[in-house]
């Protein structure tokens, strides 16, 4: 039932997504507001029926509550990110944060981490190795998630200032290609990031460190949300640039995340083989 209903969550917004490029003006802000609030629905449901309340209290806490603190403190005092202002296309506001804008933090932030757990074990039953190697893992799995996050925002900044949905009182410096964006607004991307990563598995307890076939829709969003994200700056949105800088940044997650699914699905069809009997009917492992 968790599989399903997922499923059928990400199948919707992945035909809001490729919608989006076909609209313009008003129905392009509301297809951006129904796809934030799909991608939340879709994530915390996710966190809510796989793991249960407290993993999916945790994410809203984390992500949706600290994303508008972050936000609210953002657009008042010019930190972490710069000063910036929303516009009013994205729907109403509180504290002058637009209240889709936390909704869309707790959307990536959760298969981000579930991508960051599969890359580092999550799958296996855990084995020995001591405080160190304990605290290592959780080093590397706090890296790989808040990358896998953070550098989303190099497709969504470009895109959503392209649309006018918020501006940039002093853009600079920039990098190469992406003007129009400081700077600071990816470095204050990366602080949050890790901060929400790194108390996201202290509140949702240790069911958040697994990972199994139910988390499959997840990895799907994540994957898809890189590669469609790359092809849509690349082909439709006319922002090469971006796409170029996405690609790049959320590779270091989206790209080991996908060899080491192609290598266990290969892994299954080498089992399935072995197990396969042969012509006498007979099982060829025995």
């Amino acid at each position: 039932m968790t599989r399903r209903i997922s499923w059928t969550l990400l199948g919707v917004l992945v035909l809001a997504q490729i919608c989006y490029p076909l609209t313009t003006g008003a129905t392009r802000a509301g297809l951006t507001v129904a796809t934030v609030v799909l991608g939340w629905l879709l994530s915390v449901g996710h966190a809510l029926l796989s793991r249960g309340p407290r993993v999916a209290a945790a994410l809203v806490a984390v992500a949706t509550g600290g994303g508008f603190a972050i936000e609210a403190i953002g657009v008042a005092t010019g930190v972490p990110f710069g000063s910036y202002d929303y516009s009013g296309e994205l729907g109403p506001k509180l504290a002058g944060v637009p209240l889709i804008i936390p909704l869309a933090w707790t959307w990536m932030a959760w298969p981000a981490w579930l991508a960051a757990v599969r890359l580092t074990g999550g799958d296996r039953a855990p084995t020995g190795g001591g405080r160190a190697s304990a605290a290592g893992l959780w080093v590397r799995r706090i890296a790989l998630a808040t990358v896998g996050l953070a550098a989303w925002d190099l497709f969504l900044d470009p895109q959503m200032v392209a649309e006018g949905y918020w501006v940039w009182r002093d853009a600079t410096p920039a990098l190469p290609g992406l003007t129009g964006i400081p700077v600071s607004n990816y470095l204050g991307w990366l602080l949050f990031a890790v901060l929400l990563m790194s108390a996201l598995r202290p509140l949702a307890g240790p069911t958040a460190e697994r990972t199994d076939a139910g988390d499959h829709p997840m990895v799907a969003l994540y994957l898809w949300t890189y590669f469609s994200s790359i092809l849509a700056h690349a082909v439709f949105l006319d922002l090469p640039a971006s796409a170029l800088w996405g690609a790049a940044g959320m590779a270091v997650t989206a790209v080991p995340l996908t060899v080491t699914l192609l290598r266990a699905r290969r892994a299954g069809e080498i089992r399935q083989e072995d197990h396969r009997p042969d012509r006498t009917g007979v099982d060829a492992t025995r």
